[in-house]
């Protein structure tokens, strides 16, 4: 039997990798990441980044259960793929003393027995001095399993081991899932291609090729602020950071982090308001390099949190979420042969492993984890 896993990003090379890994005649379908972005006319992926950050804690336990199942396996992955992706630098997540999300978070950490110490902001400051914090504010420190991870490598990392458990990797876009009455055929740039059953994971594009999923996709932009290699060893302790405020805001910064181009950037995203994208839209978003507007914006917060730190350029860039109605990843069965892994709700890289095991759980007609159902 051919299990099709469609979407070689983060979920979907993962799911590949579970799967192949049990013994199963796995296609991996999925375009690499383009050369030359401006002149892409295909889909494209939000992994085509050399950083994201991950932790254990979370205002929503499954995320955080989500999370710490993907991270026990990271230095698994590395080990038997040769690549290192996760950098153990410990995550904060800081804000307001009695602000709801921060006492969700440590609710959660609490339940599930999240090692996080919890800091004052006279202690935040001496721990961290390069950040600049409010009286109030608390912080929850995650000093292990935290940090931040290098996507485009854990999904080369995936893919590497997916092959090497027998997984054929088709370097192609999907435009089309014909159901027929002995499997599917699956309509690519390339030719057409058969398997029994597939699992779709191709994010923000999914609409594209499944009907009535109710889908939400955000257009997301990233600021980069490159930074002297004295000002990043002046910062080697800096962890991950997520600021939570009273509003909902919960902007994310990662500590230096050495990018293809050769520069090290510290990088924050976390857009004032969210800026619903079409499928139609996708394509173009992705090419603009992100707004101006929220990358003015970014470059002000950074300059608030961090009023010290050396800055040599901002750049910005965009990308992605894809949410949910329910706020947790679709994973579900449309048909006997179709089945779905999507919506990382802005916080599946980090879980990302998980979501693709869990994905083809579904697609093997195996029941989820009591903690996975909505």
């Amino acid at each position: 039997m051919v299990l099709a896993v469609i979407g070689a990003g983060m979920i979907g090379a993962a799911a590949a990798r579970h799967l192949a890994q049990a013994g199963h005649d796995v296609l991996l379908i999925g375009p690499p990441e383009p050369k030359d972005k401006a002149r892409h006319n295909g889909v494209f992926a939000s992994h085509y980044d050399a950083g994201r950050i991950t932790r254990g804690l979370a205002t929503d336990p499954f995320w955080a259960q989500a999370s710490r199942a993907s991270i026990a396996r990271y230095r698994h992955i590395e080990a038997d793929s040769g690549l290192s992706f996760f950098h153990e630098v410990g995550t904060l997540m800081a804000g307001p003393q009695g602000a709801p999300q921060i006492d969700a978070v440590q609710e959660v950490a609490n339940t599930l027995s999240i090692a996080a110490e919890r800091l004052n902001a006279d202690q935040m400051g001496q721990r961290f001095p390069y950040f600049s914090f409010n009286p109030d504010d608390i912080g929850l420190f995650e000093p292990q399993g935290a940090g931040t991870i290098n996507p485009r490598v854990l999904v080369a990392a995936q893919i590497k081991l997916a092959q090497a458990h027998g997984a054929r990797v088709v370097e192609s876009q999907v435009h089309d899932i014909i159901e027929q009455p002995n499997g599917l055929r699956i309509e690519t740039d390339d030719g057409p291609l058969n398997a029994d059953k597939a699992l779709v994971a191709t994010g923000g594009f999914a609409p594209s090729l499944i009907e009535d999923l109710n889908l939400r996709v955000y257009a997301r932009t990233v600021a980069l602020f490159e930074v002297s290699d004295d000002e990043a060893h002046r910062l080697t302790t800096c962890p991950s950071l997520i600021y939570l405020d009273r509003n909902g805001n919960d902007p994310y910064l990662l500590p230096p982090i050495r990018y293809p181009d050769g520069k090290t950037y510290l990088k924050l995203g976390g857009d004032p308001k969210d800026r619903l994208l079409s499928p139609a839209d996708m394509q173009g978003w992705f090419q603009s390099g992100g707004s101006k507007e929220v990358g003015a914006h970014l470059e002000h917060q950074m300059r608030q949190r961090m009023p010290d730190l050396g800055i040599r350029s901002v750049t910005t860039d965009a990308c992605v979420t894809t949410f949910s109605t329910s706020g947790r990843p679709i994973l579900e069965r449309r048909t006997s042969r179709l089945s779905l892994a999507l919506a990382g709700c802005g916080a599946g890289a980090k879980c990302s492993d998980e979501l693709g095991r869990l994905g083809a759980e579904v697609l093997l007609g195996n029941p989820l984890p009591a903690w996975a159902k909505h």
